[in-house]
């Protein structure tokens, strides 16, 4: 049972950390994609999935409103 408790540890902290950094766009895309499935298919995700998702789209519209260039560096019109 001890050598149990570090890989949770390790573990939560991995969890931690994940939600600390900023997610690629291609996180986004899957999230959009998963909660389109989901609108259309009960059982398509979990919930605890979907809530997951649609914090990351909240955070991605946000992230996006308040930048004022692309992911290239010029100015958005």
């Amino acid at each position: 049972m001890v050598s149990i408790r570090p890989a949770l540890i390790i573990g939560a902290l991995l969890a931690i950390a994940q939600a600390a950094h900023a997610e690629d766009r291609s996180v986004l895309l899957n999230c959009k994609a998963m909660i389109e499935r989901a609108s259309k298919d009960a059982n398509a995700a979990s919930e605890s999935e979907l809530t997951r998702c649609r914090q990351v789209i909240r955070e991605w519209a946000l992230r996006d409103a308040r930048t004022t260039v692309d992911e290239e560096g010029k100015p958005l019109r």
